[in-house]
């Protein structure tokens, strides 16, 4: 009789099984090993102690008894051991159980990858199981593995309830800023660049303008100069591409948006932003500043404001403030070009070699475009069917006789216009009209766009391929929704083109029509099952969206710039742009113009319902009373329903709350969102109903209402509205003494905030936590999570936290009893917290006997 013999991991948390060759990665087990510990979970590592066990015995033993597998692979395959036929790490993963999650990590570059070792990554691409992600530096492995540990954590909670409702995989993490990008293609001939910039900034440089003509390259040495010097900065580097920004006022808020921080618009950004950056290590780098010039004294007040912040900045012309350091960024040297020439050339010929031959040729191809990098990759997008001496010879006819721009541009700014135009001259009519219209879009564009501005009877398919084809248009990789873009200086030469053509108000009128339509097809998925498909969606064509806003602003089409902005009120508030918005709702009101009265709604609920927490003269009650009585004349009973949620917030926000009259307020909400079907509507007006009942201390009351509404936000897959209700169920919970259910409650409101992307739904879920860990007398993990979520809200620039939560009465009293140093310390220590480190301190179990919660709220 045989008996299983069980081989147990060191410890009994959740385990997380590392996958990966020893030696070459052991900088990187390393991070991941120190990532893993950070949330508390247990690493199931070899080099971990010595086990009596055969190797394949034990990770097969340690894998059926794991939670999470996580692979890090780079170039070798690793060793293949007697009469076995593959290597160890091929086999960890062949033996992984079909139900475990897996992360898998890929480093790059890696120029001298093992070929089985390809094949096994190529296998894994294909895995729909596995979740799979590129990475540089051990810092970087380390953020995402925490990053996507902690949103597995809440996957784990959300699927132990006894209703799950899936959190859909590749959710993003809160309010993470965004990082350096990774181009599609390597940086070749800029090592010096990179090592002088490095040193600049190692060296107390913190605005270095890297300065150069469209094309030169300014971008992508910013990035790599970044990524190599990222690692001196404690919060290492974000990106802020302002290609899509032509008006300078709205710098600071690009900046906000790349690092987090929420334009809410109940105060200035630039506020938000200094409070946001006090206090931190980190490099932004400021890609395209030349059609912003102006905003550069405010570059210089962020410096100021924050003494450990480092800039890097790209541009066709000099800042000229205090402290700008210039980097000049000049062509590629000879050699240098001849392997950027090769390198893009494999991209559409792989097998395209310099011989004897053609060395000469594609030399002077080179020297014809000055060495520029970005004319350089559109003259080798065509060795696909032009050999390199016909290339020359056309290229260099061609160049001799155009005229590319203005001719008191720069030398080499008119020899990448010269090029592009010549690149243009390859293609035909239909080509050349479809690259014009497509100048229209910022920020990217999907084919459903292309061709919806394309014009119907246009190919548009097969112009956007040759438009790929010739380097004049990037694709980028999706799931079923692949992107497009251009390079700042071609969607400047296109948009001459289409100003040239006379078609451009035409397109752009067709652009806006289009983000239109996009926005009343998302406006009823945003409350249900397709609610994060279309955020994340959303998120793709911001740019894009402002600039539809923007088109229907400046004509003065007041009644369609409100419809635009109005379809999408929830996605402004998730990601946090009322601010914005608010802005966009304010020209309507000042501009003198009689507004439909529809119009004149939606702008005063824009322009008030932000401010609802702040109203010491009744005026934002007054205005949101107006803007539901004109949506009432107008026969939208939807947007009623909405202005009078937002006028009972402002009812109940006050120093001496009206409580009657905002259940009055609500009463009436409930039963116009009842009358048109709204759940989304019913939810949220059930939350409010429930607000005033605590406030009125009817605590059964109001448990119905918020426990009525979480039933009706699950039903309909809202998890935007499910985190609201399940939060303000928590409380009335907490108040009731059933601290057990409040702290579930709680950590569902973390675990779909989390899960969305929600970052003020995160703050709300963490204080919440703050009171069941103080009242179940953890004061520590009190401490940690009230400094996390206060160093939250000024990181993304949330102020109305008062408003809604109760969790500082329970810290007071801790401050003010013997544990009140310990507090203190805790506090501050959870102000340095990640949101990953957070919702992973939210999610743990508390430790502690519960005492007995207050009665009356806040």
């Amino acid at each position: 009789m045989s008996t299983t013999h069980v081989i147990r991991t060191p410890d009994q948390r959740l385990r997380i099984f590392v996958s990966s060759t020893l030696q070459e990665l052991a900088a990187e087990r390393r991070a991941a090993q120190t990532a893993i510990e950070r949330l508390h979970l247990a690493p199931v590592m070899f080099e971990l102690g010595a086990r009596p066990h055969p190797p394949r015995e034990l990770y097969r033993a340690y894998l059926q008894q794991s939670d999470v597998f996580l692979g890090l692979y780079w170039e070798r395959y690793g060793w293949v051991a007697p009469e076995e036929t593959v290597s160890g790490l091929e086999d960890e993963y062949n033996l992984c159980p079909d139900d475990l999650p897996r992360l898998l990590y890929v480093k790059s570059p890696a120029a001298h990858r093992e070929p089985r070792l390809s094949e096994l990554l190529d296998r894994i691409r294909n895995d729909d199981r596995a979740a799979y992600k590129y990475f540089e530096t051990p810092r970087e492995l380390a953020r995402l593995v925490e990053s996507d540990l902690a949103i597995l954590l809440a996957e784990r909670f959300d699927q132990s309830r006894t209703s799950p409702i899936p959190v859909q995989k590749g959710a993003e993490a809160a309010a993470d800023p965004v990082r350096l990008p990774t181009p599609l293609t390597g940086l070749v001939g800029r090592e010096a660049d990179v090592a002088e910039l490095t040193r600049m900034l190692r060296t107390g440089t913190r605005l270095v303008t890297l300065v150069g003509p469209g094309g030169i390259g300014k971008s992508r040495l910013a990035i790599a100069a970044a990524r190599e010097a990222a690692r001196d900065y404690e919060d290492g580097s974000v990106f802020v591409d302002l290609s899509a920004v032509h008006d300078p006022a709205r710098v600071p808020s690009r900046i906000a948006q790349a690092l987090g921080v929420r334009d809410t618009g109940d105060a200035p950004i630039m506020e938000n932003l200094t409070t946001a950056l006090a206090g931190r290590s980190i490099l932004l780098v400021l890609d395209n500043f030349e059609q912003v010039l102006e905003a550069a004294p405010a570059l210089t007040a962020l410096l100021a404001a924050s003494p450990e912040v480092a800039i890097l900045v790209t541009s066709r012309a000099l800042l000229r403030v205090s402290a700008e350091q210039s980097y000049e960024v000049g062509p590629l040297a000879d050699r240098q070009a001849v392997d950027l020439f090769v390198e893009r050339a494999h991209a559409v010929k792989p097998d395209f070699e310099i011989t004897d031959d053609n060395a000469d040729a594609v030399a002077g191809v080179c020297d014809a475009v000055d060495g520029v990098p970005l004319a350089i990759e559109l003259a080798a997008a065509r060795v696909r069917v032009l050999p390199p001496a016909e290339l020359l010879d056309r290229l260099d006819r061609r160049l001799s006789v155009l005229i590319g721009g203005s001719r008191d541009l720069p030398e080499r700014q008119q020899t990448i216009r010269r090029t592009i135009e010549w690149s243009t001259q390859l293609l035909d009519d239909d080509q050349r009209r479809l690259l014009a219209r497509l100048g229209v879009f910022e920020g990217g564009f999907t084919l459903e766009a292309a061709e919806y501005i394309g014009g119907a009877d246009a190919d548009v398919l097969s112009g956007l391929a040759a438009l790929v084809d010739s380097s004049l248009v990037g694709q980028h990789g999706g799931d079923d929704r692949p992107r497009f873009s251009m390079q700042a200086i071609v969607r400047e030469y296109a948009r001459e083109q289409l100003a040239a053509s006379g078609e451009q108000p035409a397109v752009r009128d067709a652009h806006a029509r289009y983000f239109l339509e996009l926005g009343d097809a998302a406006r009823q998925d945003l409350k249900g099952r397709g609610q994060r498909e279309w955020m994340q969606r959303l998120g793709d064509e911001r740019d894009n969206l402002r600039a539809a806003e923007r088109f229907l602003l400046d004509g003065h089409d007041w009644d369609r710039a409100a419809g635009l902005a109005f379809s999408l009120y929830l996605y402004w508030w998730v990601t946090g742009l009322l601010g914005e918005v608010r802005t966009w709702m304010d020209e309507a009101l000042a501009s003198q113009d009689p507004l439909a009265e529809h119009t004149r709604a939606i702008a005063l609920y824009f322009s008030r319902t932000i401010m609802f927490w702040k109203d010491p003269d009744g005026s934002v009650a007054a205005d949101l009373t107006e803007s539901a009585d004109l949506f009432r004349r107008t026969g939208d009973p939807d947007g009623e329903g909405l202005a009078r949620i937002s006028l009972a917030l402002a009812l109940l926000a006050g120093e001496k709350p009206d409580t009657d009259r905002a259940r009055e307020v609500m009463e009436t909400a409930l039963e116009l969102f009842r009358s048109v079907s709204s759940v989304w509507g019913e939810s949220m007006a059930l939350v409010l109903l429930g607000r005033v009942a605590l406030r009125q201390g009817r605590l059964d009351e109001a448990q119905d209402h918020f426990a009525a509404s979480l039933a009706l936000t699950q039903r309909a897959g809202d998890r935007v509205g499910e985190r609201i209700a399940s939060y303000h169920r928590g409380w009335t919970e907490l108040m009731r003494g059933d601290i057990t259910a409040a702290r579930a409650d709680f950590a569902l409101s973390v675990t779909v905030s989390a899960a969305v992307g929600h970052v003020e739904g995160i703050a709300y879920g963490l204080e919440g936590m703050v009171a069941v860990a103080a009242l179940s007398g953890d004061v520590e993990r009190a401490g940690r999570l009230a400094g996390a979520a206060r160093a939250l809200r000024e990181r993304s620039g949330l102020h109305n936290g008062p408003t809604f939560t109760f969790h500082q009465r329970y810290l007071d009293d801790l401050l003010a009893g013997p544990d009140g140093a310990a507090v203190t310390a805790a506090t501050a220590a959870g102000r340095e917290l990640t949101v990953e480190q957070a919702v992973a301190e939210a999610l743990a179990e508390g430790r502690g006997e519960p005492e007995e919660p207050r009665d009356e709220p806040g």
